[in-house]
């Protein structure tokens, strides 16, 4: 990235905004300096500058929730940025995920249902509530995988004879089989998303 386009207001900042690189997921809203950025870039963990302390942040150094940057990008006029990160656990200073998570939080964005159904599968496999159907599939990949090909076929009889709104929900069926299929062997939407990326390239 060529520092050179960013444009610092009058106390040398720039805005940051900043989003989790799988889910797309705005995470904090901060200010970086010049050397915020030439850290950033060197180390390739998110440095930013806090205005209350007047001095350079290494996110993360104290709680050790720091955030790998995978791409830094600058807007239009120069005058903000975008930092896409892979955050190592909660952004914001309280312990939530995102420092957005008050106001209009419910019902979720599209972009956010899928992240949230990631999360819960996650914290599905280490509770293990009794009687949970997501459990009983984590522990069957045999029924795992036979209930991902039923759902296929059934969105796409849905697709030739039923509604729409029929195919939308035995889409959303295949989804969520297939997430929990994908985090039984470790992986994610993200894992998948790489490599729809990498066939775009070609």
């Amino acid at each position: 990235m060529d520092t050179g386009e960013i444009s610092f207001d009058e106390q040398g900042l720039v805005p940051c905004v900043v989003q989790d690189w799988s889910s797309g997921e705005v995470l904090i809203l901060a200010y970086a300096n010049a050397e915020a950025v030439a850290k950033t870039i060197e180390s390739g963990e998110l440095h930013l500058f806090s205005r209350s302390r007047q001095e350079i942040w290494h996110k993360g150094a104290t709680s050790g929730n720091t955030q790998r940057v995978k791409a830094l990008r600058i807007d239009c006029d120069g005058d903000a940025l975008l930092a896409l990160v892979e955050p190592s656990g909660p952004a914001c200073h309280t312990g939530e995920r995102t420092c957005f998570y008050r106001g209009d939080v419910s019902p979720p964005a599209s972009h956010e249902v899928l992240p949230q159904l990631e999360r819960t599968i996650a914290e599905r496999q280490l509770s293990r509530p009794a009687g949970s159907y997501t459990v009983t599939l984590l522990d069957d990949a045999a029924l795992n995988a036979a209930k991902v090909e039923e759902e296929a076929e059934e969105v796409g009889r849905a697709a030739r004879e039923e509604s729409e709104r029929r195919v939308s929900e035995e889409a959303a069926d295949v989804i969520y089989h297939l997430a929990v299929l994908m985090h039984s062997r470790g992986l994610t939407f993200a894992d998948a998303a790489e490599v729809l990326a990498e066939r775009s390239d070609g």
